[in-house]
């Protein structure tokens, strides 16, 4: 299958869309108080900055997904987009009011469960290990493992999102990457949904790029996670081949990673996973002495480069099992590497700022 026209329209409209509409998010972030707070430890700006700019990614693809496929909406997407706009409401009053960690995860929860109910579920995978099924059916566990993922990845994207043009980049990326996948397997509807929210981001981007004018906040990256989730379940997911089932952790690897790593290293060190700190990757890159575009940049290309991957996987090609282990290695050795060097670079950095003060 081929991009048609309609979506690269489509593309464009939603990024006009958001284009347009963040300015005015702007305006009613900062009538209503909703700022981010000023430079501490984990921050990377300097002074107050408005947040809930995610409503204009809502906005840029709410519209053009009615423009398009109002007519070619499913029972399924009907729930995603329900649950989305459970999503959005937490976001905005987690922007304003900084919410207890509980009541986001029991909100997300609801938000989780509702495409699940609506037919949105990551049901069965192919056996491996022959027999006279095809596929192994997971039968009633289809939903908690749905509504894990969902959630996982919903406060992957959240965790991620602390430079600037991070997540709305690697959301971009990975939807982009997911596109062409579903591309290859001959699914058009998750394609053009998929490139919709690319488009949504990439016109938020130009306002969030470093120096940042306004910030997605929770509005915006639990929205993007949400949507690469259920996507990923529509689409790849859905493609029950064994080696697909690589694809979606692939194109998610790297937020993935980010979570995985935050919650064991805090548990590790007796601190609840919702502590928050100052160890994500995009921290450790700036503690290895990168400024924020450097930081971002190293990130978008590690993302680039497991989609691509994905995509590889998903098409034919014998290369492409010794590709997916070399890009994995690449990526364990880069992650060992910057865990390793970060406590040294920011303990060379803390005696340089001591020497300075004397």
């Amino acid at each position: 299958m081929i991009i048609t026209v309609p979506m690269i329209a489509s593309f464009a409209i939603a990024m006009l869309l958001t284009l347009a509409a963040t300015p005015i998010v702007k305006r009613l972030a900062l009538r209503f108080g909703v700022v981010s707070e000023e430079n501490d430890a984990r921050r990377m700006h300097h002074h107050a900055i408005p947040r809930m700019g995610g409503l204009g990614i809502f906005f840029g693809f709410v519209v053009t997904l009615m423009v398009f496929y109002a007519n070619r909406m499913t029972v399924e997407l009907w729930g995603v987009l329900l649950g989305a706009f459970v999503l959005i409401v937490l976001g905005v009053f987690d922007d304003k009011y900084a919410l207890n960690p509980w009541i986001k995860l029991a909100v997300q929860f609801v938000a989780a469960l509702i495409p699940t109910l609506f037919g949105v579920q990551f049901d069965r995978i192919m056996n491996i290990f022959g027999g006279s099924n095809a596929y192994i059916d997971f039968g009633w566990l289809a939903y908690p493992i749905t509504v894990v993922w969902i959630m996982g990845l919903i406060n992957a994207v959240n965790w991620i999102d602390g430079l600037d043009g991070l997540a709305a980049g690697i959301s971009c990326i990975s939807a982009l990457s997911m596109f062409l996948v579903s591309l290859i397997i001959g699914d058009p509807l998750v394609a053009g949904v998929l490139i919709i929210l690319a488009g949504s981001c990439m016109g938020f981007l130009p306002y969030n790029m470093n120096p940042a004018k306004i910030f997605m906040g929770d509005t915006g990256s639990m929205f993007l996670g949400y949507m690469l989730a259920v996507m990923s379940i529509l689409g790849m997911f859905k493609f029950y081949a064994i080696v697909s089932f690589a694809v979606p952790f692939l194109v998610v690897g790297l937020p993935l990673f980010d979570s995985v790593f935050t919650i064991v290293r805090r548990l590790f060190n007796g601190k609840s996973p919702f502590y928050a700190d100052r160890g994500h990757i995009h921290h450790r890159l700036i503690d290895l002495g990168l400024n924020t575009k450097q930081a971002v940049m190293i990130l978008y290309m590690v993302s680039g480069a497991l989609g691509v991957t994905a995509v590889v996987l998903t098409s034919s090609g014998e290369f492409r099992a010794m590709l997916f282990i070399g890009i994995l290695i690449l990526a364990v050795v880069a992650a060992a590497v910057i865990r390793v060097l970060s406590p040294h670079m920011h303990a060379h950095d803390q005696h340089n700022d001591s020497k300075e003060d004397k």
